[in-house]
């Protein structure tokens, strides 16, 4: 009986102990998201994750170390990646950007964008994956040798509404490659997404849409199918630009709002007293969302008045976001080396983007 009466104790013990340990991790997540209203983790635990993609109630996340998640009603399946080249390990290398073709439920492709090392050097390529089973392998070379140096790799993809494969490459840490057209460092690319060169490309034979770029890392269109592209600027004066075909941007020759014949400014800047750091970026109701590294928050950019605000904060380093139905979805990145990690980081959220207004 005495016996009992102890377990029966013990029992009472422990779930009051755990629900004060349930309330403490929600107050705690109160206190560190006050500007962030209604914020949900769907997953945590995640390793350097790099780009968000979402097919119905799906999740795809790439990890830099070289996985892909699926994440389902917040389970997460790390599904293996064989690549045909070595990954690199280099400082903001590794797998990248990844998104998937669009009949991807029937083929079961997509695309990614990664770092590799081998006898030649470092590069960069963009390659088809094909998901067999629960592990993904490189099946075609789409483009490769893009430059890659100890930094600025660029590495965002993402299919425009023209049906296109577009990609963001740094500079590779070589300013001057940005603007030599026959240079694939800092630039923006366009391709058929069998991997040929669109006829209507601004120019001939190359896959270059758009140059002068320092290290474009987000990339997305508005209704009407203007394309906009986030840029690090150098340790300031980062950039989001409106991006038309066959325009220099001016890295290296201008950055900020400096002007010269022939080169566009941007729509947007940090100035020279501030660095935001952007990474991916999504476009909703006449705003772009920026995810920002150094900022260390989600930006709002207002199309229509110019106007621009942090949306998100205290949450750390900030690499991808994606809006769908009314949500935005966004990465923490502080396990990048370059962050603070917080418990189980990092995390996958979402919010309403009612309770953002």
């Amino acid at each position: 009986m005495k016996k009992a009466f102890i377990l029966l104790l013990l029992t009472i013990l422990l779930l009051v102990g755990c629900s004060q340990n349930k309330q403490q991790q929600n107050e705690t997540l109160k206190d560190t998201t006050v500007s962030n209203k209604e914020l949900v983790v769907v997953a945590d635990n995640l390793e350097t994750p790099w780009s968000i993609e979402k097919l119905g109630d799906t999740f795809y996340l790439s990890e830099r170390p070289g996985n892909i998640l699926k994440i389902v009603n917040g389970a997460i399946d790390s599904q293996g990646v064989e690549l045909k080249k070595e990954l690199s390990t280099a400082s903001e290398a590794g797998l990248l950007g990844f998104v998937l073709a669009p009949d991807f439920s029937d083929s079961k492709h997509a695309y990614a964008y990664y770092t590799y090392e081998d006898s030649s050097g470092q590069f960069n390529r963009i390659v088809t994956l094909r998901l067999e089973g629960n592990r993904w392998r490189e099946e075609s070379l789409l483009l490769d040798k893009i430059p890659s140096g100890t930094y600025h790799h660029g590495g965002r993809l993402k299919i425009g509404p023209d049906g296109k494969l577009y990609a963001t490459a740094g500079d590779a840490s070589q300013p001057s490659i940005a603007q030599d057209l026959k240079s694939l460092g800092g630039k923006i690319f366009r391709m058929n997404l069998d991997g040929s060169v669109p006829s209507d490309n601004p120019f001939p034979d190359s896959y270059v849409y758009s140059y002068g770029h320092r290290n474009p890392q987000g990339i997305t269109w508005s209704s009407d199918g203007t394309l906009y592209v986030s840029e690090h600027g150098n340790s300031a004066f980062d950039e989001i630009n409106k991006i038309e075909a066959g325009k220099n941007f001016g890295w290296p020759l201008i950055e900020g709002l400096e002007e010269q014949e022939g080169m566009v400014t941007p729509l947007f800047t940090s100035g020279s007293n501030a660095t935001w750091a952007p990474s991916g970026m999504d476009y909703y109701n006449g705003k772009l969302y920026v995810a920002s590294l150094r900022g260390n928050t989600v930006l709002e950019f207002d199309l229509v008045t110019g106007e621009q605000k942090e949306i998100i904060t205290k949450l750390g380093r900030i690499r991808d976001v994606l809006v769908e139905d009314g949500f935005l979805y966004f990465i923490s990145n502080n396990t990048d080396g370059r962050g603070d990690p917080q418990e189980n980081d990092d995390k996958l959220y979402r919010v309403s983007l009612l309770h953002l207004d």
